[in-house]
């Protein structure tokens, strides 16, 4: 189906050159799955852009190889043969969603358009077919969901819909780039399952993009490592996981967030505390746009945050986790009592709250879609230094960036650069800079690893791990990832529907669950770890 042949893709010239894609040569056949894995920045994406044609001529160029879709060259091929094969013959599911659908169309006219413009179907078999899609991808409520648009679904919500647009047309290559990063964990394993479906219904071949070996093990046929643009090993998943070769892949296997030294107490009284909050969505209908129900995302959720320790938030897309996060931080109106440091601050005004804001700092899902495009990293992470009046001199504020960048593992010389030369890693990296260089007391990270390969999500919660012990940070921890909730919590709130089902000890909810939602989160999380190469259960 596909044969990608010493395939080099450069950036820029001279000293500016990069060499993201380094001579890489693989195939996949008709039917059969290929996973590319590596650390962020080792050049997956750039090789899918590659064979889509999708990067940004001349600036990127290939210097060498070859694309041979179906016996087709791609490589040099015109636009418009390009144009008959994107969407149709070969889709695409991208990594960030919210960057990729278009704010203002409505979910229904984005899926509709890839119908319209490949199979010209008329408008009411192009509906038809779209809820067909949002059913397929388990949309909640589909038909209510037609005329959302991208903002008003949570971030596993937005991802479904673009499998459901990737998928529209049956293609026949399939690239998806780390298509359930955003999903928690029963979604997932559900989506996984519809893709080796569709997959054996339709013959189609399928790259994988991902940083989740679990998923790769679960899934995959065949597997490459890449590293610095370079393939450093390839073949089938069970051979290569067994026992791999190259001490780079040995190191990948190895990684995996560890639990913190230990779990604290919680000692004092609480620095952060909500009782019974609610937020409510009026849905309104009619001429005079009356409200005829809620969407309730919070339903009376009551919790204490202790200095020092973590709370993990859990539970499947549109469980209102992060809406609970935003209330939390005053970015969203709710009801019922917030406290922060002993002092309500639900009625505060947006100016009374902004001295507040340097102590409560957030790092959001989506690290493309809240980074400035226009501005340059160092400018980035400098803007709240610059808000809270935190830096005496233009010196002070340089050294405290350079040390926020190193804290999180990044080249101090990269604050020159801007937002869309880094990988989606590395985007997710500079966001925890941005909020850690404010040295604040309770952070809301919403799924902060969700975008990180295995081992730089290690990397992330051992630096997390690092400020909390040192700052005595306070934390809520928003993810699906419950490997890395495990690794830092020490307690868990799982949340169904916008109400609390279980909390508890991290230890005992993990272990011994009580309640039948948690338990099958629990089991579908782990059951990835132990899965057979190349199985998905029923």
């Amino acid at each position: 189906m596909l044969q990608v042949k010493d395939l080099s893709t450069h950036f820029g010239e001279g000293a500016r050159l990069v060499k993201a894609v380094d001579h890489a040569s693989f195939t996949i056949d008709r039917g059969r799955t290929l996973a590319l894995v590596g650390e962020s920045g080792s050049g997956k994406s750039v090789t899918a852009l590659s064979i889509m044609r999708l990067l940004p001529y001349p600036v990127a160029r290939h210097p060498s190889g070859s694309i041979l879709f179906k016996g087709q060259e791609l490589i040099g091929a015109p636009e418009s043969a390009m144009r008959a094969l994107r969407g149709n013959q070969i889709s695409m599911i991208f990594q960030e969603p919210m960057t990729s659908l278009n704010p203002l169309h409505t979910i229904e006219k984005q899926v509709n358009e890839v119908l319209l413009v490949h199979k010209g179907l008329a408008p009411a078999a192009a509906r038809a077919r779209t809820l067909e899609l949002l059913r397929l991808v388990r949309l909640p409520n589909p038909e209510t969901r037609l005329n959302a648009y991208p903002h008003e679904l949570s971030g596993g919500q937005r991802q479904r819909v673009m499998i459901a647009m990737a998928l529209a047309n049956e293609p026949d290559l399939l690239i998806a780039d780390e298509p359930t990063t955003a999903l928690d964990v029963t979604i997932q394993a559900q989506i996984l399952k519809l893709l080796k479906e569709l997959q054996a219904k339709l013959g189609m071949a399928l790259l994988l993009i991902t940083h989740d070996l679990s998923i790769v093990r679960k899934v995959a046929d065949d597997v490459c490592i890449m590293t610095q643009g370079q393939i450093v090993e390839q073949g089938p998943v069970a051979t290569v996981f067994k026992a791999p070769q190259h001490a780079y892949t040995r190191k990948l296997l190895a990684a995996e967030p560890k639990r913190k030294s230990a779990i604290r107490p919680a000692e004092g009284a609480p620095l952060v505390t909500g009782s019974d909050i609610k937020v409510w969505f009026p849905i309104r209908q009619g001429l005079l746009r009356r409200t005829v129900d809620y969407i309730k995302a919070i339903d009376g959720v009551s919790l204490a945050l202790h200095e020092g320790r973590t709370v993990g938030v859990v539970g499947e897309s549109g469980s209102g986790k992060t809406t609970l996060g935003l209330a939390l931080l005053r970015l969203i109106k709710s009801e019922g009592p917030i406290a922060f440091l002993g002092k309500r601050i639900d009625g505060l005004s947006g100016g009374a709250l902004r001295p507040l804001r340097q102590e409560m700092q957030v790092v959001f899902q989506d690290p493309y879609g809240s980074l400035s495009p226009r501005l340059s990293i160092g400018e980035i992470v400098a803007e709240g230094l610059t808000v809270h009046r935190l830096a005496k001199s233009e010196e002070e504020a340089n050294a405290r960036i350079v040390e926020a960048l190193q804290e999180v593992g990044l080249d101090p010389e990269s604050r020159f650069r801007y937002p869309h030369e880094f990988s989606g890693g590395q985007r997710q990296r500079i966001a925890i800079a941005r909020a850690m260089v404010l040295k604040p007391r309770f952070v809301v990270l919403d799924e902060p690893t969700s975008a990180l390969d295995m081992s730089v999500q290690a990397q992330i919660v051992d630096l997390l791990a690092e400020l909390q012990r040192r700052h005595r940070l306070a934390y809520l921890f928003i993810s699906h990832d419950l490997r890395v909730v495990r690794a830092l919590a020490d307690e868990i709130m799982v949340l169904k529907d916008g109400k609390v089902v279980e909390h508890g000890a991290a230890d005992q909810v993990l272990t011994s669950p009580r309640e039948d939602y948690t338990k099958a989160l629990m089991a579908a999380a782990f059951e990835l770890e132990t899965a057979q190469p190349g199985v998905v259960k029923q």
